[in-house]
């Protein structure tokens, strides 16, 4: 009884053996597949090389001056594009409630956006063993991370920076205290009243 228990045992773990081996070529198939869509993708569509002006790097230039106690050469910056696009931002509470809407002039830019790498490898790993890594110092001299969040200039040259939820376009809009109600899924649906 022994030996037919122990040889059912074996025939199941041989099979949840070859089950698992199955998903994982299925797996590895998958994620060819999809290097290969994106490999096409990129050739149909490639990343635009054209680009003569960055607006995100003018962000990041102007908060080096600015957060480093320059603000009139921030203020100043001069920015070739003649009519910066303006943008429209209202930040949240993480409960929801308004805390301020602001006109935005040009972006909003991450405060993880940084000018310059924050290290030699991109990856700490070479797939020979690991690489020492040489973290770089940021503009300012600084090693390390700046928190999460998102950072955007005004019109007038003011400063905001915000780590909070934020709702972002290019079209004005007024949100004074939005409702936030839950759906069947149990989702969170702002609803502007």
């Amino acid at each position: 009884m022994a030996i037919i228990v122990g040889a059912m045992l074996l025939m199941l773990m041989g099979s949840s053996q070859a089950g698992c081996e199955d998903r994982a070529e299925g797996s590895r198939q998958d994620t060819t597949k999809t290097i290969e869509v994106a490999g096409d993708l990129q050739q149909r569509q490639p990343t635009p090389t054209d680009l003569n002006y960055s607006l995100e790097r003018y962000n990041l230039i102007r908060r080096a001056y600015w957060v480093n106690g320059q603000r009139e050469r921030a203020r100043t910056l001069p920015c070739p594009i003649p009519d910066p696009p303006l943008g429209y931002v209202v930040l949240f509470t993480g409960g929801g409630s308004v805390v301020g809407r602001f006109v935005v002039e040009g972006k909003v830019t991450s405060l993880n956006s940084y000018l310059t790498p924050d290290s030699e490898y991109y990856e700490r790993s070479s797939g020979r063993g690991t690489v020492n890594n040489n973290w770089l110092a940021d503009v300012d001299g600084s090693y390390g991370f700046n928190d999460d969040g998102v950072f955007f200039f005004t019109p007038d040259g003011r400063y905001i920076e915000w780590s909070g939820a934020y709702l972002y376009s290019d079209i004005p809009f007024i949100v004074d205290d939005p409702i936030i109600r839950h759906d069947a899924a149990g989702g969170a649906v702002a609803d502007d009243g």
